[in-house]
């Protein structure tokens, strides 16, 4: 960022005058919207709430800031019938223990939960 305020200065000569100043501001605002999708101020915001905060999602008509994601519904189980596939909400109430017909894990990992509340940038 200082490396930006050098560069005003001596696109100035010895001195930036206010209008110089104003218009590097407004270069630097531009192009880290098109670069990061948030202004320099947002992005200070966003690394002090850890949330994703920008006037971009404003200007669509959302929150500032991007709400917390809730955590992903747990999938329902099912099983294989004739011919079709049968879905239950609580698996507890079949007979036995009947293989779901989904692969994988039905929960998150700790390390996928981490990443999925992870703050913006960190």
């Amino acid at each position: 960022m200082k490396h930006i305020f050098v560069l005003i200065l001596l696109l100035g000569g010895c001195a930036a005058s206010p209008e110089q100043w104003a218009s590097g501001g407004l270069a630097v605002g531009i192009g880290s919207i098109a670069v990061l999708g948030r202004t320099p101020v947002d992005a200070v915001v966003s690394l002090m709430t850890g949330r994703d905060c920008s006037v971009v999602r404003l200007d669509k008509g959302q929150s500032y800031c991007r709400p917390e994601e809730p955590p992903p519904e747990e999938p329902a189980f099912c099983t294989r019938s004739l011919g079709r596939v049968d879905c239950w909400k609580d698996p507890a109430v079949l007979p036995g223990t009947p293989a779901g017909v989904a692969d994988g894990p039905s929960k998150l990992t700790p390390a996928q939960e981490k990443d999925r509340t992870k703050g913006w940038l960190f």
